[in-house]
């Protein structure tokens, strides 16, 4: 059976790296890093949707003329900075280096390309200097819509899901492609915002480009990219040698429609590498909740990165000693064209996985499971105007055998709750509660954290509106770890009567929706 294996290429460690002095060396990470905030700020200031303002969906990453990571802004989903780099490597197959032109701005959200679903767009824009690229500025955001029907996991195949952007030149040496554009806006709910967040994007690309040539002047960037990922890899490298050579494997299960979706995680730990095989694990679903597999690599090296060597600075070479595969056909490595835009609701079961199987050799240092978020996404007129809104509602986290775990938190996503606020604001909804669900969490020695209750009704002004909910852990808990209890599980009702997320739905004024997200399992016997 065919398998997805993915791993970044080339191994850094096979590269000299220049001598920096440690103190320079730090000194030039963190003008990298203000370099991406600044145009992080950026983004976030002259973008249109709550997403990215509120919720944090978005990430801007720099590479190197390869494609490999040198550095992420600080607030960053994690699975964008495990999948950008990779989408720059796909660009330079179709448009190579010696094609590229100062001002040209590349841009898709094939799923397969980019980040696993067709919400996200991606922009790479690369940067010349001295006449060649030397390095790229890309960026990722969540738009409010794509077209197509809502993101539900209800979407039986992509075409379902909307507006399909193959790899293209949104500008190219500085000229818009105004039939490109003239396609988006023609193709989605909320072209204002849409496109507004993509120009946003390719001002930020810019911001970047103008904070790093000055650097350019004095630094060799190829050179000092080589220094960061050695460091990170030899890191990297060490960490997963501590952990004792060894197969370890563990079983989760997703809610699923007809029956549960079930992952298999083998994590086998060989000398200085880490490969986790997902042989075993549902095939893929007719349903919107598939992982290709650049988003089952990035949301597995994450937390493999975080166990293992939080404190080492994240880029291509922390990485490279991970690699994954599963066979093709597998829920975690689909075929065209099957639907994705759930895809989180899997891809947030594989860290759980890990850690579970970890657990056994790493007792002191994983924690038990977690809710991940849910959402409601909402379109409608309001206002004599159309509207089109997600609403992160987030979950709690597992326990460790440190501490309690934390509540209404995004693990693994580094998503924020939207404020009740903007929500308010921007949707014919008025919020009666939004609170911590206390008890929640799992008992034990540390307990688990503790999820949302939120509750809003449809106010009168609404005419009918179109919802899907992107819940899991409806049926199957996080699990505790080494006798701590299970999480409560999470529950979606309206008007009073518990109801199936998996399906779209129209609200009508007057109905009242309360979500409930799961809380976090527990560690340790209480």
């Amino acid at each position: 059976m065919m398998r997805a294996t993915v791993s970044p290429t080339p191994p850094a460690h096979a590269q000299p790296a220049a001598r920096f002095d440690p103190i320079e060396l730090e000194i030039l990470w963190k003008r990298l890093i203000s370099i991406v905030d600044e145009a992080s700020t950026a983004f976030v200031r002259t973008c249109f949707s709550t997403l990215v303002r509120d919720a944090n969906d978005f990430a801007v990453v720099l590479t190197d003329a390869q494609g490999r990571s040198l550095a992420q802004s600080t607030l960053s989903i994690p699975s964008f900075i495990g999948s950008l780099p990779a989408t720059v490597k796909h660009f330079l197959k179709k448009y190579p280096l010696e094609t590229l032109r100062p001002g040209d701005v590349l841009v898709t959200n094939d799923p397969w390309m980019g980040t696993g679903h067709i919400h996200d767009i991606n922009t790479v824009m690369p940067i010349f200097f001295h006449g060649r690229v030397v390095a790229f500025a890309a960026l990722v955001s969540h738009l409010p819509d794509i077209g197509g029907r809502l993101r539900s996991n209800a979407n039986r195949d992509i075409y379902e899901e909307g507006l399909q952007i193959p790899m293209l030149k949104l500008m190219d040496a500085g000229q818009v492609n105004q039939t490109l554009v003239d396609m988006i806006r023609q193709n989605i709910r909320v072209p204002e915002q849409g496109l507004g967040d993509i120009w946003a994007q390719v001002s930020a690309c810019r911001m970047m480009e103008e904070r790093l040539v000055p650097l350019l002047q004095s630094v060799d960037l190829d050179a000092l990219g080589a220094a960061i990922r050695q460091r990170s890899e030899t890191a990297m490298r060490d960490a997963i040698r501590a952990v004792p050579d060894g197969i370890y494997e563990s079983e989760v299960h997703h809610d699923g429609f007809e029956e549960p979706i079930l992952i298999r995680c083998k994590v086998t730990v060989r000398d200085d590498t880490i490969a986790i095989d997902y042989a075993g694990s549902s095939p893929q679903q007719p349903r919107a909740v598939n992982v290709v597999p650049i988003y089952a690599f990035a949301y597995s090296a994450y937390p493999i990165k975080a166990l293992l060597c939080p404190e080492v600075p994240n880029n291509e070479g922390s990485i490279l000693p991970i690699s994954t595969q599963a066979p093709l056909g597998s829920i975690l490595n689909p075929t065209y064209p099957a639907a994705s835009g759930g895809r989180g609701a899997i891809g947030h079961m594989l860290s759980p996985a890990i850690f579970l199987a970890l657990a056994p050799v790493l007792p002191e240092r994983v924690w038990a499971s977690g809710s991940g978020n849910s959402s409601v996404t909402m379109f409608g007129q309001y206002r004599d105007r159309p509207f089109n809104v997600v609403n992160f509602i987030n979950g709690g986290q597992g326990a460790t055998a440190s501490r309690d775990g934390f509540s209404a938190l995004s693990f693994p996503a580094n998503l924020g709750n939207t404020p009740v606020e903007m929500m308010e604001a921007l949707a014919p909804i008025r919020v009666h509660r939004r609170e911590i669900r206390r008890g929640s969490g799992g008992a034990g020695a540390h307990r688990g954290g503790d999820g949302l209750t939120f509750e809003f009704e449809i106010t009168p002004e609404a005419s009918s509106i179109s919802a899907s909910f992107l819940m899991t852990r409806l049926k199957h808990p996080p699990v505790g770890l080494h006798g701590g209890a299970d999480g409560q599980r999470g529950r979606l009702a309206i008007n009073g009567t518990d109801v199936d997320p998996t399906e779209q739905r129209i609200l009508r004024p007057g109905d009242r929706i309360l979500m409930e997200s799961a809380g976090g399992g527990g560690f340790g016997k209480a």
